[in-house]
């Protein structure tokens, strides 16, 4: 028996899991906030990274660790110069000043689909690919002095290891990138250049079960991957499984052998932490749906808004929220705004709105679903993930609207568990006790466990009445 550990830089925080290296259990757990000044600031110097690593590392939190793996969030682009040094702070997060470069890069190439065949995504602001055209732009300079691109979790574990001559990265990670694609895994140099000005060093993508490198003190490192990869890798999914996450914007993943090339753009191909494909459908509108609904409604909260949910009943009395309020991505609707259909007198209360506001984002997310099935991929069994998944309403329609068993899963760092599983694979393949086209059999995410049931054919029912209101006001608009 040994024990590994898993981090996840996250984009307020550092959090540090220590794992059993047979059975996943976690035995010791940091955490950290990065020391950063503001609400996630666009521009961070990679160094706050490092000190929020090393506050939650203390204490002997790391006594007996054999391996590392690290887990970082995505679309963070760190550039270097010739000597490794940082040409200006990383560029993170959903950065809107890119929105600009995203649309130019797009009519660059040649349009949407040249990208989706080129990369399996469409460039958006968030991007590095798209980072790299705004630097290029606005600060020429910095640009021109740009030799190296990392990403986040590429740039920490190059740290880890001393800033070795090599560096590595992964298939998860580098399939965000936007110069990557996971079809082909292959770079797209070409797409840096066109995107920055210039060539530039890119890291080496290194196998799932792939060491980085040692650390002088003897301590392994694994290949490292992004935040969402690092996430579905500790969560266990494997094919037949979609994730479901509700922030103010919603995703749906799934687990699936091949790379989806899609030319509409709405899905982005990126590959896993395990040597498969994490397709990802993106809708612009979820959680917001409800905290506008409670603003509107006068409800102090989402709990609040939920228990007036629960009044009404599946359908909300014919009352059908579209919920396109800050436009809508799935479809790809970017300048429309959310309508309400079916209004009646007897529908015109408190409850049946609350309602209508549920089960039209997740009927916006039942589309998303419907956009990985045409496209041939298997969900049996779908992980609801985000604060909201917690919510009474939430989990009395999510599964007649999906139409298959969903799993709240428990709270838990899903992502620097997953980090921690690629640790013990990595030293199980290096001490020859793991095969590395498979990763150790950790337990994964327990939670509650939620079935249609009878209610499948009212579910079906409140589908099709949400996809008739689609279709009547933005006809043609989906194409799944």
């Amino acid at each position: 028996m040994g024990i590994v550990a898993g981090l996840d830089s996250a984009p307020d925080f550092t959090r540090i899991v220590v794992c059993d290296t047979d059975t996943g259990a976690v035995l010791r757990q940091g955490y950290a906030p990065h020391p950063v000044d503001g609400d996630r600031p666009a521009d961070v110097d990679p160094q706050a990274w490092l000190l929020s690593l090393g506050e939650a590392a203390g204490g002997g939190l790391l006594e007996g660790v054999q391996a590392i793996g690290v887990s970082a969030q995505q679309n963070a682009v760190v550039p270097l110069d010739a000597q490794g040094g940082t040409v200006r702070p990383a560029m993170v997060g959903g950065d809107k000043r890119a929105q600009v470069a995203a649309a130019d890069l797009i009519d660059a190439l040649g349009g949407r689909e040249a990208w989706a065949q080129a990369v399996g995504c469409v460039p958006q602001a968030a991007q590095p690919v798209t980072k790299l055209r705004w630097l290029a732009k606005n600060e020429p300079d910095a640009a021109l002095r740009t030799a190296i691109l990392m990403q986040a979790h590429d740039w920490l574990v190059w740290q880890l290891l001393g800033r070795p001559v090599r560096r590595t990265t992964d298939r998860g990670g580098a399939s965000g990138t936007g110069y990557w694609s996971a079809a082909t895994g292959n770079y797209r140099s070409d797409l840096v250049e066109l995107a920055l000005g210039h060539q530039a060093m890119l890291p080496d993508v290194i196998g799932p079960a792939e060491a980085a490198g040692t650390t002088p003190e003897g301590l392994l490192i694994s290949a490292g991957t992004g935040e969402t990869m690092a996430a579905a890798f500790g969560l266990g999914i494997g094919l037949g499984d979609a994730v479901v996450s509700l922030g103010a914007s919603g995703s749906v993943m799934a687990v699936h052998p091949e790379a989806l090339v899609d030319s509409t753009g709405m899905i982005t191909s990126l590959a896993d932490a395990t040597g498969m494909h994490l397709p990802v459908v993106t809708t612009l509108n979820a959680v917001r749906t409800l905290r506008g609904t409670a603003e509107l409604l006068g409800q102090p909260d989402l709990e609040s808004l939920s228990e007036l949910a629960m009044k009404s009943t599946p359908g909300a009395h014919g009352l059908v929220l579209l919920p396109y309020l800050e436009g809508e991505r799935t479809p790809s609707l970017p300048h429309t705004a959310g309508s309400l259909a079916g209004l009646r007198r007897e529908s015109m209360k408190a409850e049946h709105l609350a309602r209508a506001a549920f089960e039209g984002m997740l009927c916006g997310l039942a589309d998303a679903l419907d956009v990985l099935r045409g496209r041939g991929v298997e969900v049996r069994r779908i992980f609801l993930l985000g604060a909201a998944a917690e919510l009474p309403a939430v989990q009395a329609a999510a599964p007649m609207l999906f139409g298959a068993q969903v799993v709240v899963p428990q709270p838990a760092d899903y992502a620097a568990i997953g980090a921690a599983r690629q640790a013990a694979w990595a030293l199980g393949v290096s001490q020859g006790t793991l095969d590395p086209r498979n990763p150790p059999a950790w337990q994964g995410a327990t939670g509650q466990v939620l079935e249609p049931g009878d209610e499948l054919a009212v579910g079906q029912a409140v589908r099709q009445q949400f996809v008739s209101v689609r279709e009547q006001t933005h006809p043609g608009a989906f194409r799944p």
